[in-house]
């Protein structure tokens, strides 16, 4: 380890040497050699840390430096990230230096910074944190957009929505940044390898609050799950699966309403039960669907009681304001024109 020590300890004097003169060049090369470093070594990536590479790369990401050196930069902090999660996430602004890698134009950059939010959010204690800062919430959300941006950047963004999704009290905050609409374009018409999929496990998530009803129903999304629940609807089991979890977090979180929105799309009962009984169905996937099932029969059948009632008042108010109208135990009758004697009963 003293070796690791002093080879960490140089690396990172060299870039302090360098940023502190303003080399650009010199800069470059020291924040090169600091990804080979932490890539080829996983040893020295926590003793980088120690020595304080953290900011002077951070700075890489919000400087005016040349692309290669901005990737370079995010590549050497997510690499660190998988070390030295606890040294990365206390150093100052690293959250809103990662959040401009990801508003920028270098694709590369973007993908690193969105792949070491995903890194730390694989620790709970900083899902909050993060889900605190919105300018970077934005960012993910953006990334899902972005047409120019490659499949790596769109994956690694949507690992790293997951992660904050699953922090309940950060749903509300994705659904407000406009992430359900983000979303459900990836679901419709993205046809990449995994996106659907990982764009599925993280609507999952994202139903799970009460303001995720109103979001879903401006894009359909109700249905949209559906469809892909029923048998031949997904492309791949897994998103299969996902949508039946979407649909059954929607409805513990939305209650009545939610359960009603799902019942008024046509087969959605069936689709489910289909699938809680598909025998290639992962356990996993029977059981969200078992449940969901569950709640929506219940639903059904409160549907069905309150119909009950609403017709007996119907009735009933029909019995006091028509005096043609009675109930069997206090039948009347009355005179027609042609004397004949109705009873109504």
């Amino acid at each position: 380890m003293e070796v690791k020590l002093h080879t960490a300890r140089t690396l990172v004097g060299r870039l302090r040497g360098a940023a502190a003169v303003r080399d650009a060049s010199a800069t470059a090369a020291a924040v090169a050699e600091l990804r080979r470093a932490s890539k080829d070594d996983p040893e020295v990536r926590a003793p980088l840390a120690d020595a304080g590479a953290v900011p002077y790369l951070a700075a890489q990401l919000t400087s005016h430096s040349t692309s290669a050196s901005a990737e370079d930069a995010a590549a050497a902090l997510l690499n660190i990230s998988i070390s030295a999660r606890e040294q990365l996430m206390s150093s100052p602004g690293i959250l809103d230096a990662l959040a401009a890698a990801m508003r920028a134009d270098e694709y590369a950059a973007a993908h690193h910074a969105a792949a070491t939010v995903a890194s730390l959010l694989c620790v709970d204690a900083y899902r909050p944190i993060v889900g605190a800062k919105r300018p970077l919430l934005a960012a993910l959300v953006a990334l899902l957009r972005g047409h120019g941006r490659g499949t790596r950047a769109t994956k690694d963004a949507l690992k790293a929505l997951f992660g904050v999704a699953l922090y309940p009290l950060n749903r509300a905050t994705l659904v407000e940044l406009g992430a359900v609409r983000a979303l459900f374009a990836l679901v419709m018409t993205d046809g990449r390898t995994g996106i659907v999929e990982d764009a599925t496990a993280v609507v999952a998530q994202v139903a799970g609050c009460a303001e995720s009803l109103a979001a879903f129903a401006g894009v359909s999304g109700v249905r949209i799950l559906v469809d892909l629940v029923e048998a031949g609807g997904a492309v791949t089991g897994r998103a299969r699966e996902n949508a039946a979890a979407a649909l059954l977090n929607l409805v513990m979180s939305g209650g009545e309403r939610a359960v009603e929105a799902v019942l008024a799309v046509g087969g959605a009962e069936e689709a489910v039960r289909e699938l809680a009984e598909d025998g290639e169905s992962s356990p996993r996937g029977k059981a969200k669907a078992g449940s969901l099932l569950r709640a929506l029969e219940q639903g059904a059948a409160v549907a069905r009681r309150r119909m009950e009632h609403r017709f007996a008042d119907f009735l009933d108010g029909l019995v006091q304001s028509d005096p043609y109208f009675s109930s069997p135990a206090s039948a009347t009758t009355h005179d027609d024109d042609d004397g004949s004697r109705l009873t109504f009963r």
